[in-house]
């Protein structure tokens, strides 16, 4: 299954957020959205990098509550992987767990089409299997 089949059936918004907002305002922008990252973007189309709930979680516990007013530009990653509507899920599932990271960025052509996370890739596998199953059930009582 390739990832523009997850982007298919999840949609492909991307939540971004400027470098220069307060992580206070990332914490609503993550709340209102539902979502566990948000691509950091001026423009809302460069990648400038990524933030997560996990980024906001262990920078609180070293900097206090005054990481509050930062900005999210000081606790996002910078170096951030993405990957292509043609990749295999097999492979984003690979490189996710190889560097230990749960959303990547989906490009197309220079240009963010999505986000892809490490649930959407178990979602898509458990569904592929599935479907696998049903049809060895119907040939075997076919």
């Amino acid at each position: 299954m390739r990832i523009s089949e997850i982007l298919r059936r999840k949609g492909s918004g991307v939540v971004t957020i400027a470098p220069d907002a307060t992580v206070r305002e990332l914490l609503r922008v993550l709340s209102a959205h539902n979502v566990g990252a948000v691509v950091v973007s001026a423009d809302g189309a460069a990648i400038s990098g990524i933030v997560s709930e996990r980024d906001i979680v262990r920078r609180l516990h070293s900097q206090g509550a005054s990481l509050l007013d930062a900005p999210v530009s000081s606790i996002m990653t910078a170096a951030v992987h993405t990957c292509s509507p043609d990749d295999q899920v097999e492979t984003l599932n690979a490189t996710m767990t190889q560097h230990r990271i749960r959303h990547l960025p989906v490009l197309h052509e220079g240009r963010m089409v999505g986000v892809v996370s490490i649930g959407d890739v178990v979602k898509s596998q458990i569904s592929e299997l599935e479907t696998e199953r049903e049809a060895l059930v119907r040939y075997l009582h076919g």
